[in-house]
């Protein structure tokens, strides 16, 4: 990686570390006051249908081809930033609001048939904040991905920060008369908190004209888009698929379980994601726009080989500890002693593929960075197939373990599938500028220097 890079990654380093910190609060929460229970599988089974329809809605603007088609225009038409700015907040609203309406109703119909009536009327208590919920969730992506293209990147953490503590109080202040209902409405109320004083602050730091003008940069964004966003939605089954194997093991709340220990094991990868992603993508756009495809690919082989390297160490590191972790964590209020020495045994398997996971983050960064988001439908495919067999394989030999194990190597596949297709973009990128640039060498008149 660059020195620019790693300083900024480094510089904003602790605040996203204040910002993990206070969102690992949030299963913190859950745990002590709900502990594991049918009414937290519900919730989080919701949580995943939400998530993976939601995908649709605020996918769209979480380190995705938003930022290099901004790092485009920025290089060819500055004077049209505003306008594009200010189109993609307003087809966020229109696109988002119809997509949340429909998700919302294909989720209660959904719900109707799976569940029984006491649990089908928590369920239905959920809908509607989880679909405002991600209509917020777009809004906030898109003003965090509009401050990441002009390299403003200390606004996300300390607002999202703020944004979570909202979502707690809301939580604890409802948790009487709510009870687990309660989550998705303090979720809602932390994204609007966030909208409200990020918008206070891309007000003055960008210049947002609302239009609903269709620019060529739109048209590309929506096609480099509909391909993240397909690619994603099929990898958001996992969850989803995760969550129907838990409930096949035959463990009292096995699939909060398997949440919280994923939660946990994915704090390397969280850090690491949140510090560097955002700012590995805005230059790798940069570099892209300006052409500079080998020092692109150097800096993700770099990125890559530091992000690895510091999976695998802090990775040992939580292995170790994680007895006495998941004890001072998750020991209080309702939850077990039992559920808390379960999750001990499951979160070494989620931690076989922290390394795999973190080269496959910044790959995927890569990916977006030069505009190569077409094979992002193919990949998503290959994560839930690869997800879904190892799932079924591993079940019957090692229980939640197994299903924490299958992501594991689901990641890996991914990963190493995510870098053979990278080389091979990259390297057609540069034989066609060598060509382009012989082209222009060639039809110079007799006697002009190149």
């Amino acid at each position: 990686m660059s020195k620019q890079i790693a300083r900024t990654a480094a510089l904003l380093f602790p605040a996203q570390v204040v910002l993990r910190a206070t969102e690992a609060l949030l299963p913190l929460l859950l745990a002590t006051l709900f502990g594991r229970s049918v009414a937290t599988d519900v919730y989080y089974f919701s949580w995943a249908v939400f998530s993976l329809a939601g995908s649709l809605v605020f996918a769209a603007y979480q380190d995705s081809a938003v930022v290099p088609i901004l790092a485009e225009a920025r290089k060819k038409d500055p004077a049209s930033l505003p306008e594009l700015r200010g189109s993609l907040v307003a087809y966020t609203l229109i696109v988002g609001g119809g997509l949340s309406a429909v998700i919302g109703l294909l989720a209660t119909i959904y719900f109707r048939m799976k569940y029984g009536a006491a649990e089908l009327e928590l369920a239905a208590k959920m809908v509607v904040p989880f679909c405002f919920f991600l209509l917020a969730l777009s809004v906030k992506t898109l003003l965090f991905a509009l401050l990441s293209a002009e390299k403003k990147f200390f606004q996300q953490p300390i607002l999202s920060a703020a944004g979570v503590l909202c979502t707690l109080g809301t939580i604890y202040g409802m948790r009487t008369s709510a009870g687990v209902a309660a989550v998705p409405v303090g979720q809602l109320g932390g994204e609007l908190t966030t909208i409200a004083l990020t918008w206070l602050f891309a007000r003055k730091a960008l210049d947002i004209k609302l239009s609903l003008k269709v620019t060529e940069p739109l048209r590309r964004f929506v096609r480099l888009i509909a391909a993240e966003v397909s690619g994603g939605a099929v990898t958001r089954v996992n969850p989803v698929v995760d969550q129907l194997m838990a409930g096949m093991a035959n463990v009292s709340g096995g699939g909060t379980l398997l949440r919280y220990s994923g939660d946990v094991a994915s704090l390397p990868t969280s850090l690491l994601q949140a510090a560097l992603l955002p700012v590995l993508l805005s230059h790798l756009s940069d570099d892209y726009a300006e052409r500079h495809y080998e020092k692109l690919r150097t800096t993700v082989r770099k990125a890559i080989v530091w992000v690895t390297a510091a999976a695998v160490a802090t990775s040992g590191l939580l292995f170790v500890v994680r007895g006495p972790l998941l004890r001072l964590a998750f020991l209080h209020g309702q939850m077990d002693a039992g559920g808390v020495e379960r999750m001990a045994k499951i979160v070494p398997y989620h931690l076989v593929g922290v390394a795999s996971f973190g080269a496959l983050l910044v790959l995927a960064r890569a990916h977006v960075a030069i505009q190569n988001s077409g094979i992002m439908i193919s990949m998503g495919f290959l994560n839930a197939a690869a997800n879904a067999v190892f799932n079924v394989i591993l079940l019957s030999v090692l229980g939640l373990e197994g299903i924490a194990l299958s992501t594991s190597m689901m990641q890996t596949v991914v990963a190493i599938v995510f870098y053979v297709r990278f080389e091979r973009r990259i390297a057609q990128l540069i034989e066609r500028d060598a060509s382009e640039k012989a082209e222009l060498a060639n039809d110079r008149p007799p006697g002009v220097m190149p």
